[in-house]
């Protein structure tokens, strides 16, 4: 089985106001999120984590944590994972990451894209950073896998797939675009 989630920020006391996440304290906010990581991740699936893990200072703490997460765990690095990526515990870190499941192209990235490869051919794009404030595009196949918009868990391809689903497809090629005008026209 294959996951995907972001923005878990483990140890981020912040994180609990910004996204008015409904935990008295970190301490039970990254206990809870480990406990529902594991209650639907089973040891042998594979997590995509695309990016913002923890507010940790030391690698040592990403490795206690990564030690208690079950699944193969790959990083998507976002702009808080400078620490998180040192850690060991991730088969691979990646600044972007393109995978197939199930013949779906698939491309991963911390940031929201408006294109990404293949995406005039019906590949999906998976996101995190916005916390859920971008508006939903329901013509594109591309949306949030924020933690805190899936019941703070990791959500699995099969779900992704459903939100897919709700979604129509415009596809823009740009290869069929009108000619660009330059300074020399």
């Amino acid at each position: 089985m294959q996951w995907f989630t972001s923005d878990t920020h483990f140890g981020h006391i912040k994180a609990l106001f910004y996204d008015n996440r409904p935990f008295n304290n970190i301490e039970e906010h990254d206990e809870a999120l480990i406990q529902n990581w594991n209650t639907y991740v089973k040891p042998k699936d594979t997590v995509f984590h695309e990016g913002d893990v923890g507010w940790y200072n030391k690698v040592s703490q990403y490795e206690e944590l990564l030690s208690r997460l079950n699944g193969y765990k790959f990083l998507i690095t976002g702009n808080h994972d400078q620490i998180a990526a040192k850690a060991k515990g991730w088969p691979g870190v990646y600044p972007y990451k393109e995978i197939k499941i199930n013949k779906q192209k698939i491309v991963l990235f911390h940031y929201r894209m408006v294109v990404w490869n293949n995406s005039h051919h019906g590949s999906w794009a998976l996101h995190g950073h916005s916390h859920g404030t971008l508006p939903v595009i329901l013509t594109a196949k591309t949306f949030d896998v924020g933690t805190m918009l899936w019941n703070y868990r990791p959500i699995n391809f099969d779900e992704v797939k459903a939100e897919m689903d709700k979604r129509t497809f415009e596809p823009v090629d740009h290869h069929g675009a009108n000619k660009v005008m330059t300074l020399e026209d």
